[in-house]
């Protein structure tokens, strides 16, 4: 199961560290711009959890293939788009779409491991997910994905509850991961597809 989680923490950081290239690239910065970006994009959700959870030494301290593998993915995302064609908007909403799925289950297991309680688990699970990827569009000058119209959030809190449901109903570990992992991804792929929103509050001037 340590192996699992550990391999998909890996996915996780390489999928992200794409998101974080493809945008560095939208905004043409150098190569270590896109490394910079990546890396964050990559780590940054982790790395507050882990603070806020007093888990020292973070992972990618303790691990420098976390580094490794971030790097890495930043490199191949270049000379891909540079040896065929750029990577539209809908392709970097779903690559994030994926890093958010693997990264809200991890964050809620991290958390579960540290005998938090449950709504501290989903918090650390959306944190986990979305803190990244906030660094990265702050950073570029964008509005933060979690901040835009489609849902966002919402998806990684519904992966953390399903998670943590499914653990308590003492399912194989595998299952509980994957089903819980996919929620995250259908939901977050189901409101880019069909543009799902959570309702707006307008305050009305009543002057």
């Amino acid at each position: 199961m340590v192996q699992l989680f550990y391999f998909a923490d890996l996915f996780g950081v390489a999928v992200f560290a794409i998101t974080g290239a493809l945008m560095a690239g939208r905004k043409s910065m150098d190569l270590f711009g896109v490394l910079v970006i990546a890396v964050i994009t990559a780590l940054g959700g982790g790395t507050l959890r882990d603070v806020i959870l007093n888990n020292h030494p973070v992972s990618w301290i303790r691990d420098d293939t976390y580094i490794v593998v971030a790097s890495l993915a930043a490199v191949g995302t270049v000379l891909w788009v540079q040896l065929t064609q750029p990577i539209h908007e809908k392709g970097l909403l779903i690559a994030d779409a994926f890093g958010l799925a693997v990264f809200t289950v991890i964050g809620t297991e991290v958390a579960l491991q540290h005998n938090v309680p449950l709504s501290t688990a989903v918090i650390m699970g959306v944190m986990t997910g979305v803190a990244g990827g906030v660094m990265r569009d702050v950073i570029c000058n964008e509005i933060p994905l979690i901040f835009r119209k489609e849902i966002y959030a919402t998806a990684c809190i519904a992966g953390a509850l399903a998670f943590i449901g499914l653990r308590a109903l003492d399912t194989p570990p595998w299952l509980d991961t994957g089903i819980a992992m996919l929620v995250v991804l259908f939901i977050r792929l189901a409101a880019i597809r069909w543009h799902f929103s959570l309702p707006r509050f307008h305050l009305l001037d009543r002057d």
